[in-house]
């Protein structure tokens, strides 16, 4: 179910916090979201990173690339759907984030500054793009439980992902202005829905990947943190320590995402104690920062290493 809401699994997942929490926390209930790629190589590789920075870590940024085999790769419509729901209802999420009644996450060190709606990326020699699934929110999810049960220095995030060269990113925009000129009207919806690998030049279809364009496909997520040494002071200086991470897997859909579910699963059976105090609905990051479910996953296909 991640892998096929990812643009409408914020208000879902938040949603079921809001409303939901308390009464899991009641009855010593455990819901975790976001199990699969979307969003557990975002969010524990954000915690990887800060595990492995010697200092303070203060803001990461991560750039997702994915590849493809000679058979060449897609995805399935269902998320295509989403992306569709997920824009036509964002003002619900909108206003279901007020009534958290949250406050804002003071950063140590400057503010990271998002970056265009299109850029070339120098970390990874392509353009790219604002990553357009939940791991900004799921990741923010988890800072704010850190920081609110544990104390811990909030990670700032910006989550981008790779589009190519020039010819990709020209037939991006030209995508891109279509679908947001359809997504605002009940009609223009039907048609993207119905034509989806029409409107999408072929990146999503009815039918999905084939089997051999899954074993010929794989992802990389690319994090690049910054922040202080042990010696600087942060109301003083600026961050000038950098540290780089990967996490990188088979094809994200099918294949990494049960990787991640089922070894998510097996660290809530076997390390309880590892877990929150008491039950409630969390993200990964705050369910699974003092497990070993980094090293599970290690030794079943998604590798976290620094680079």
């Amino acid at each position: 179910m991640e892998n096929r809401m990812k643009f409408v699994c914020g208000q879902f997942l938040e949603g079921m916090q809001l409303n939901y929490s308390s009464q899991a926390a009641e009855k010593g209930v455990y819901i975790i979201g976001s199990c699969g790629f979307d969003s557990i190589p975002a969010d524990m590789g954000v915690l990887f990173t800060r595990d492995q920075f010697k200092g303070t870590l203060t803001s990461v940024e991560s750039f997702l690339t994915v590849s493809s085999g000679p058979d060449g790769g897609c995805i399935h419509d269902g998320t295509w759907q989403s992306a569709i729901y997920g824009f036509a209802d964002s003002q619900n999420l909108r206003n279901l984030r007020r009534k958290f009644n949250h406050k804002p996450l003071l950063p140590v060190g400057p503010k990271l500054k998002p970056r265009g709606a299109l850029f070339y990326s120098n970390e990874i020699q392509q353009y790219a793009i604002p990553f357009m699934g939940s791991d900004p929110s799921v990741v923010k999810r988890s800072q704010r439980f850190l920081v609110e049960e544990h104390k811990a220095t909030p990670v700032q995030y910006g989550a981008y992902a790779g589009v190519g060269g020039l010819g990709n990113t020209i037939k991006l925009m030209f995508a891109g202005m279509m679908f947001l000129l359809l997504v605002k009207f009940s009609f223009g919806r039907n048609l993207l829905i119905k034509y989806p690998e029409f409107f999408s030049f072929g990146a999503f279809t009815k039918a999905g990947p084939t089997r051999k364009q899954m074993e010929g496909s794989s992802f990389q997520m690319a994090f690049h943190g910054v922040g202080y040494t042990e010696e600087q002071d942060p109301s003083q200086d600026k961050p000038t320590t950098k540290i780089r991470t990967l996490v990188q897997g088979p094809e994200a859909g099918y294949v990494a995402t049960p990787i991640a579910m089922v070894q998510s699963a097996l660290t809530i059976l076997n390390e309880p104690a590892a877990l929150p105090k008491k039950g409630g609905v969390y993200s990964p990051g705050a369910a699974f920062s003092k497990t070993t479910l980094v090293n599970r996953l290690n030794k079943h296909g998604i590798q976290f290493s620094v680079i």
